[in-house]
């Protein structure tokens, strides 16, 4: 009896050291990895509080929008969680076709590199947005899931001069650690919302480098008019930095050409705020996956119906569905979100582009990149 005694508590002991090493890890992971991004300076929050977006110490909507579950939500999202799914991922890796940029196309032109990664050429300028470039979109490759493609159209190593990057938010599978380290030597500018820049300076990009925008502004880059307007969306890179950066939507405006980029957004009335105020527009790259439809009290992402009701809400003349074909980050098959999104454009008269990973996508020419590609494979 006292040998069982004995062994029980050793047992118990290591259970807890074991524990105690876990957290203490963890904790040193959170507070020391550079991925987790940087913390604010008092100038920066002082800043801040001059937005009438910032309230209370974070950022808000502009519609009351549950990002977090509550104590009654517990037992639908562990059920959630917990329910069989089946085609998370593709059965083989998906087409990519690869791309060489030599000098910048006088076409305006867009090259999706998968989820909501994609390099525009507009007015002689090469844009990178969103560019989440690495293999998993996470603080380590072991928490998160791998790219459905093994390889990207264009290598990080072999991109050219990048004149400006627009980033959306600071979530893992938009703003990338790794990525920014491996291109800041090549881009001239940044654009962010506000508070994403403390992000890119902690990992050395230089503050002169880098502008943040509240919604509603707009700044002029050269022959080009970027505006950051808004999305509904949330927040925070780590445990404790919960909206303590803006999320937006894009507008690209040149001479001749208008742009929308919807970031990750719930559906809300900001779309029809923002087709009246910039548009109609040329092409609209709008969220279209990573959604659920069993969790919809949390509009964070849209169902694809209502991604084709807030292309129609910005007067987009021509839609392409970004979000999806990359990453599982939610419970739906992973082509569902365009086959949905096609069968309701159908129903609304709606054109959209479907091109491949890495297919040029050139202004004069849009209906040539409309194809079922996905049909091939499950």
């Amino acid at each position: 009896m006292k040998v069982a005694k004995r062994i029980f508590k050793i047992i118990l002991m290591g259970t807890s050291i074991s524990i105690a090493v876990v957290l203490i890890v963890g904790i040193l992971f959170v507070n020391f990895s550079p991925q987790f991004g940087g913390s604010h300076s008092e100038e920066a929050i002082a800043r801040f509080n001059a937005s009438k977006n910032f309230k209370e110490g974070q950022f808000w909507n502009l519609e009351f929008t549950q990002t977090t579950p509550s104590l009654s939500d517990l037992p639908k999202l562990f059920k959630e969680l917990s329910r069989e799914a089946s085609g998370l991922t593709p059965s083989k890796g998906l087409p990519v076709q690869s791309v060489k940029l030599n000098e910048a196309s006088k076409q305006t032109r867009v090259i999706w590199f998968g989820h909501s990664a994609f390099l525009l050429e507009i007015a002689g300028k090469r844009l990178l947005i969103d560019p989440m470039l690495s293999d998993v979109p996470s603080p380590h490759p072991w928490l998160g899931s791998e790219r459905f493609t093994k390889e990207l159209p264009i290598a990080i190593e072999d991109l050219p001069k990048i004149d400006a990057v627009l980033i959306s938010h600071d979530h893992y599978d938009h703003l990338d650690y790794e990525t920014i380290l491996k291109i800041k030597d090549k881009v001239g500018k940044y654009f962010t919302p506000l508070g994403v820049g403390t992000h890119l300076q902690a990992w050395g990009v230089p503050k002169e480098d880098i502008t943040e925008l509240d919604w509603w502004h707009e700044v002029q880059f050269d022959n080009l008019t970027f505006a950051a307007t808004p999305a509904r969306h949330f927040s925070g890179r780590g445990l404790t930095d919960a909206q303590k950066t803006l999320w937006a939507s894009w507008v690209i405006k040149s001479d001749s050409e208008n742009i929308f980029f919807s970031g990750d957004s719930g559906y809300g009335q900001h779309f029809k705020e923002i087709g009246n105020k910039y548009g109609p527009f040329d092409l609209a790259l709008m969220e279209c996956g990573q959604y659920n439809d069993h969790l919809t009290e949390f509009a964070i992402h849209m169902l694809p119906e209502e991604t084709a009701q807030a292309s129609v809400d910005v007067k987009a003349k021509v839609m392409m569905p970004v979000h999806w074909a990359s990453f599982s980050l939610n419970r739906h098959n992973w082509k569902e979100p365009v086959e949905r999104l096609v069968a309701k454009a159908g129903e609304m008269d709606l054109q959209v582009v479907t091109p491949i990973i890495g297919q040029v996508i050139e202004f004069n020419n849009l209906d040539s990149n409309i194809t079922s590609w996905w049909a091939d494979y499950e």
